[in-house]
C-alpha cells in the first residue's frame, strides 16, 4: 500500500516555522555542542586519563567523532521514513532520543570509578546521539524549506542554521557560567551540570515540536526514496557529500579544536569558552544573513565566498590567538563565526534544492551526514594529530582547513544553482 508523503494542509507563519526548526534544532545541538566542549576541556582528564594531556585531548576526540559515523545511518533510516510518512513524526523521534542519550552522558560514572567501562558507555551513548542527529538535520531544514515564500528558501531553511547558533550560544554559555562559578575546575561535578540541565530544554523542544500543523497532501514518495535519489540524482549526493565535508570540517574545528588549542597555549578555561561564546553570538546573526543573501545572489557564489574567505582567515587566526591576549583572540573567534555563517546559512536549501520532495529528505540527509562523518566527525582528531606530528606547528592546521574549504569550493561550483528555480520546477527535475 502506497503511503502519501505529509505536506502542511495550511500556510506556516515564519515564527511558527522557526520554532519548529530552529528552535528543535538548537535544543538538540545544545546537547550536541556541550559533547564537543566537554571533550575539548574535560573528558581528557575524567574518562581518558593519560600521562600526555595533548594524547588525553586525542583519545577525547576520537570518541567526539564516532558519533559522527553513526550520523549516515540515523539520516538513511530516519531520512527514508521522513519521506514515507512524514517530518513531524521523525522530528520528535530525533529530539527525544537525542535529549534522554545526553543526560545518559551526565550520569555516567568516570574512569577512576569503573575504568574502562566509562569510555565504553561513554561511545555508546555518542553513538546514540550521533544516530539522532543525523535524522535532525534534513528533517528540520525541510520544514522551513517547504513552508518558506519562494523567494525565501535559503532564509527559512536556514532557521535550523539559527538554531545551532543558538544552541551553541546556550550551551557554551552555560559551560562558562559553570566555569566561573567553579573557579575553572570542571573536573568533578561541574561538567556534569549541562548535562542535566537537558531535560528542561527537552520539554520545551517537544511543546514546539508536537504543536505543528497537521500533514497532509497528494504527492506520491518513491518507494525507497535513498536508492532513487542514488539512481536519479548520483551527481547532487557525491558533491553535496563534498560540500557537507568541506563546511563539517570548518565548522568543528571552529568550536572543538580551537577551543582545545587554547587551551594548550595557556588560556584557563573560563577565557577560552569566552572565545567561543564569541563565536557563537557572531554565528548566531551570520549564517541567516547570509542565507537571505543567497536568496538574492544565489547559492553558488556565496558558498564559494565563504570557503575562499574561511580559507584565508585561518592563517591569520593562529598568529592572532598565539599573541596570548584575550582580546585578540575573542576577535578571532567572532571572525571564525562570521565567516562559519556565510557556508552554514545556505548549505541547507543548497543541498535541498538538488532533489525532489519525494526523495529530498533521504538524498540530502545521506549525502550531508556522509560528508559529516568525513569532514566533522575527524576534523578535531585529524587536527589534533597534525599538531603532535609537526612539534605543534598551527600552520599544518590551517593548510588542512584549507584543504577542506577548496573541496568545498569545487563541489559547490559542481551543483546545479537552484536559488531562483520554482518548488515547482525542482520536483519535477
Amino acid at each position: 500500500m502506497d503511503i502519501e508523503v505529509e505536506r502542511p494542509t495550511a500556510p506556516v507563519s515564519g515564527v511558527k516555522a522557526f520554532f519548529v526548526a530552529g528552535l528543535g534544532t538548537a535544543l538538540e545541538y545544545y546537547d550536541f555542542l556541550i559533547y564537543g566542549l566537554a571533550a575539548g576541556l574535560v573528558f581528557n582528564h575524567v574518562f581518558f586519563p593519560a600521562q600526555d594531556p595533548l594524547l588525553g585531548t586525542l583519545y577525547a576526540f576520537a570518541a567526539f567523532g564516532t558519533g559522527f559515523f553513526a550520523r549516515p545511518l540515523g539520516g538513511v533510516v530516519i531520512g527514508h521514513f521522513g519521506d514515507r510518512v512524514g517530518r513531524r513524526k521523525m522530528l520528535v523521534l530525533t529530539l527525544v532520543t537525542m535529549g534522554l542519550a545526553t543526560l545518559g552522558v551526565g550520569l555516567l560514572p568516570t574512569y577512576e570509578q569503573v575504568g574502562p567501562l566509562a569510555p565504553a558507555l561513554l561511545v555508546a551513548l555518542r553513538l546514540v546521539q550521533g544516530f539522532a542527529a543525523g535524522g535532525e538535520w534534513g528533517g528540520a531544514a525541510l520544514f522551513g524549506m517547504e513552508n518558506a515564500p519562494a523567494n525565501r528558501r535559503g532564509l527559512w531553511g536556514s532557521f535550523t542554521s539559527t538554531g545551532i547558533g543558538l544552541g551553541t550560544l546556550l550551551g557554551t554559555g552555560v559551560f562558562a557560567l559553570v566555569s566561573i562559578g567553579f573557579d575553572g575546575d570542571l573536573t568533578g561535578f561541574a561538567w556534569r551540570i549541562p548535562f542535566l540541565l537537558v531535560g528542561t530544554l527537552l520539554l520545551i523542544g517537544l511543546i514546539a515540536r508536537l504543536g505543528m500543523p497537521a500533514e497532509g497532501g497528494d504527492d506520491e514518495p518513491a518507494e525507497v526514496p535513498l536508492v532513487e535519489a542514488v539512481r536519479h540524482r548520483p551527481r547532487a549526493v557525491l558533491l553535496g557529500l563534498g560540500v557537507s565535508y568541506g563546511y563539517n570540517t570548518i565548522a568543528y574545528i571552529g568550536f572543538t579544536f580551537f577551543l582545545s588549542y587554547l587551551t594548550g597555549l595557556g588560556y584557563g578555561a573560563t577565557e577560552s569558552l569566552l572565545g567561543q561564546l564569541a563565536y557563537s553570538a557572531v554565528l548566531f546573526g551570520s549564517a541567516p544573513a547570509f542565507a537571505l543573501l543567497s536568496d538574492r545572489i544565489g547559492r553558488r557564489p556565496t558558498m564559494v565566498l565563504g570557503g575562499v574567505s574561511t580559507s584565508l582567515f585561518l592563517f591569520a587566526y593562529f598568529p592572532m590567538v598565539g599573541a596570548l591576549d584575550v582580546v585578540l583572540a575573542v576577535v578571532a573567534f567572532a571572525v571564525t563565526g562570521l565567516l562559519t555563517g556565510i557556508t552554514q546559512g545556505p548549505i541547507r536549501a543548497f543541498l535541498g534544492e538538488q532533489f525532489p520532495a519525494r526523495m529530498r529528505y533521504s538524498g540530502m540527509s545521506v549525502s550531508y551526514q556522509l560528508g559529516a562523518a568525513l569532514g566533522g566527525g575527524t576534523a578535531s582528531f585529524i587536527a589534533t594529530g597534525l599538531l603532535v606530528l609537526t612539534g605543534h606547528d598551527p600552520m599544518s592546521v590551517a593548510v588542512y582547513g584549507s584543504f577542506a574549504m577548496l573541496v568545498l569550493v569545487a563541489c559547490s561550483l559542481g551543483l546545479d544553482e537552484t536559488a531562483f528555480r520554482t518548488a515547482e520546477r525542482i520536483d519535477e527535475g
